[in-house]
Formats: structure tokens, C-alpha cells, sequence
């Protein structure tokens, strides 16, 4: 609940920005353009999600012929969660991860790595893919493509409000000022930027709330955190993007941020200490 709360904070936050914009311009159709476009960008992004990450990293859809251990836990995992159960996939890099995707419950997948197949027990393996049909269950890749849209929309209507600041604000009958406006037009995509972050570190934390509850153990899913967090920095992700690191349980992608603040994720070590306060 905690979670859910602050993501709708910060989500309110995304929009009061854009609405404040839309005062600053006056009301002009500026802002109407702006979500048009953002929109467009993002829809095609979520409606299509799973196809294009499962191509970025190659992942290939296993059978319980194939898989039959990861699919009997997926299964599992989906009838506590009361969801139809998610594609599986595998992904053919060494490194240790895993992510889902999918527009919803009914078109889940979860994709994991050759590494965190032999890396985790049975049961660490189960607290992984318990916190990534909790992703599903709590329809992340919804949340998180509604963030990036609004944020998208502040990111044009920034720009588009600098040159308003220098040609004229607003209509004629009406006065801004100019500096305000252009440091506004700075400052929010900045600010935009670090509430999209701190929504998917969020939803990280509730995933990790859900999967425990799932799994019934949260040690399960907090061993093998320490264990991916180990070997995520000494085996890179030799394929990939990095803006698509928010997908996986841990960044693939150590060297893409230097501070916890411009960070996908919350630190292991909070999220294992979370983790472990936690009682059934």
C-alpha cells in the first residue's frame, strides 16, 4: 500500500508539472501537441514491449519439455498470484538476471538468463521469478509507460516553452515572465526525470513486497539478490540497452549510473534488509 501510495504521488507530480506548463503557455494547443506525440511514442512502446526486448536480448520461448523445473515454478507462482501463467523465456547470456514484460496479466512473460539458471537453487530461483510475476500481477509495464509519457510531454513542452519565453508568453492580454519561464523550462525535465527513476525504484520495492508474499519466504528471494548483485558486476551484459535496465531484476548495466539518485533500482542492500524485516 505504501508503494502504491507513493507511485501515485509521484505520478500526480508528473501531471501538476504539465499543468503548471500548460499555464505558463496559456492555454495554446502546444500542450495538446505535446501529449499527442508522447502518446504516440509510448503506446507503440508498450503495446509492443514484449517482442521488442525479447529481440534486443535474443530470449528464446522454452517449453516445459525444455524447461521443465522453471516451468512447474512459473506455474506455481501464477496460481498463487491468480494470473494465467506467463510465457517463459530464456535468455542466452552468462550474467545472472532476469525480467518480465507484457502488456498485462493475460499477455505475461518472464524471461531469465542462462546464468541465473546455474547459479541459483531451486528456491532462490523461485523468489526471483515470484518478484517478476509480481511485476505482472501489479501491471508495472502499464505504470511505468504512463510515467514515461508524462515525462516524455514535460521534456517537449520544456523546450517548446523557451522559445515562448523569447518571442512572447502566452496571449496577448496576458504577462509572464520570461526567466521564470526559462528556468522552469530547465529545471522540470530534470525533475521529471528523477520522479520517473524514483516511480521505478518504487515499483521495484512493491515487486519485492509481492513475490515475497508469493513465494511465502522472503529469504528466498533475498539470497538471491546478494548472489545477482555479486555476479552482475564481475559478468557484464555483453548485448542489450541500457534503457532497459529498469526491466531486469538487477541493473545489467553497472557502468550506466553513478549515483543511487539517477538509479533504476534501489540499492540490494535495502531491498535484501527489507526483505529479511519482513514476517509470515
Amino acid at each position: 500500500m505504501k508503494n502504491q501510495l507513493k507511485t501515485g504521488i509521484l505520478l500526480g507530480i508528473l501531471t501538476a508539472i504539465i499543468l503548471l506548463f500548460g499555464k505558463i503557455l496559456g492555454g495554446q494547443t502546444g500542450l495538446i501537441i505535446a501529449f499527442f506525440f508522447a502518446i504516440l511514442m509510448n503506446i507503440g512502446s508498450y503495446w509492443f514491449s514484449d517482442k521488442i526486448v525479447l529481440s534486443i536480448y535474443g530470449a528464446r520461448e522454452v517449453s516445459d519439455h525444455e524447461a521443465p523445473t522453471l516451468h512447474r515454478i512459473v506455474e506455481y507462482l501464477a496460481e498463487e498470484a491468480n494470473i494465467p501463467k506467463p510465457r517463459v523465456y530464456i535468455i542466452p547470456s552468462p550474467q545472472p538476471n532476469a525480467f518480465a514484460t507484457g502488456r498485462g496479466p493475460k499477455n505475461g512473460v518472464v524471461a531469465v538468463t542462462e546464468g541465473i539458471l546455474e547459479l541459483l537453487t531451486p528456491e532462490e530461483l523461485m523468489g526471483v521469478l515470484a518478484h517478476e510475476i509480481g511485476h505482472i500481477k501489479n501491471r508495472d509495464i502499464l505504470i511505468q509507460t504512463v510515467a514515461a509519457t508524462l515525462a516524455g510531454v514535460i521534456m517537449f513542452v520544456s523546450d517548446m516553452i523557451k522559445w515562448t519565453a523569447i518571442f512572447g508568453m502566452g496571449s496577448d492580454d496576458e504577462e509572464g515572465n520570461p526567466f521564470v519561464a526559462i528556468v522552469m523550462a530547465i529545471v522540470a525535465p530534470f525533475a521529471a526525470l528523477l520522479i520517473q527513476l524514483a516511480i521505478s525504484r518504487s515499483r521495484e520495492y512493491f515487486a519485492d513486497e509481492t513475490g515475497a508474499k508469493l513465494c511465502k519466504n522472503p529469504e528466498y528471494l533475498a539470497s538471491a539478490l546478494e548472489k545477482l548483485e555479486a555476479y552482475s558486476k564481475s559478468i557484464p551484459m555483453t548485448v542489450g540497452n541500457p534503457s532497459t535496465a529498469h526491466m531486469f531484476i538487477v541493473n545489467p548495466f553497472k557502468g550506466s549510473t553513478f549515483l543511487t539518485l539517477f538509479s533504476t533500482h534501489p540499492p540490494i542492500e535495502e531491498r535484501v534488509k527489507r526483505l529479511r524485516n519482513m514476517r509470515y
